[in-house]
């Protein structure tokens, strides 16, 4: 029982590894990328760009800071809010 619990738990984790924006159909590209403008909402971003692959929030004490990563292979995409807000942005893609 311990074994197969071991096993389970081995397979969670892979599981846990494996980066959803690899997957087919995913929204990061140029095009999408470009529409994102100052301003913009957490929910308008995630219209255009899907769920991010990684996000972090931080209080900075007078402002919120919250960071959306998208990653696909070697292709990455940051957006930046400042109290939800679109504050900045940064790509690879376009770069050859």
């Amino acid at each position: 029982m311990s074994s197969l619990l071991v096993a389970l738990a081995a397979f969670l984790i892979t599981l846990s590894g494996c980066n959803r924006a690899t997957l087919p159909g995913s929204k990061l590209t140029k095009a999408n990328y470009d529409q994102i403008s100052m301003g913009m909402s957490k929910t308008q971003v995630e219209t255009i760009l899907g769920q991010p692959t990684n996000a972090e929030t931080k209080d900075m004490m007078i402002f919120k800071k919250t960071t959306y990563r998208y990653e696909d292979g070697t292709k990455f995409a940051m957006v930046t809010f400042k109290n939800d807000e679109v504050d900045g942005k940064d790509t690879n893609l376009g770069r050859d």
